[in-house]
């Protein structure tokens, strides 16, 4: 199947870093709230949000994060279909354990990967059978 108005390397980046702000200040938030110290020493419960972050709101989302929303970006499946829970833990949790095995290489490799392929797709991308694209849901 044919890539659609793909992503490149920096709207992907800038989402990215979007995201990662918007996981840091709710968490921040939430701790203070809660621990009334944004910085604590144990696993709490919101060391889960960034994960559920990444996995839920996309789903239910239509690909889209707070970043790649802001950006006009989101991800897609590449045989059309909606993006589900299976997709993204494939995406992120599998492609985690090889960015983690591969000690960062890997993620080095899909940096250039999006930056010089015409589809723009990440190691990620195919393990998941995804992409990112400009192209809103249908």
């Amino acid at each position: 199947m044919e890539v659609k108005d793909p992503a490149g390397f920096w709207v992907r980046f800038a989402a990215g870093f979007l995201d990662g702000l918007v996981v840091m200040f709710v968490t921040a938030l939430l701790s203070t709230i809660i621990y009334r110290d944004v910085f604590i020493e144990r696993f709490t419960f919101v060391d889960t949000l960034s994960p559920l972050y990444y996995l839920i709101l996309p789903v239910i989302w239509y690909g889209y994060t707070v970043g790649k929303r802001a950006l006009g970006i989101r991800i897609a499946r590449i045989d059309g279909a909606k993006v589900g829970i299976t997709t993204l833990l494939l995406r992120h949790l599998l492609a985690g354990i090889v960015y983690a095995v591969s000690l960062g290489i890997g993620l080095i490799v899909s940096g250039f990967m999006v930056g010089m392929r015409k589809d723009s797709r990440a190691i990620h991308d195919f393990i998941a059978g995804t992409y990112v694209t400009s192209s809103p849901p249908k």
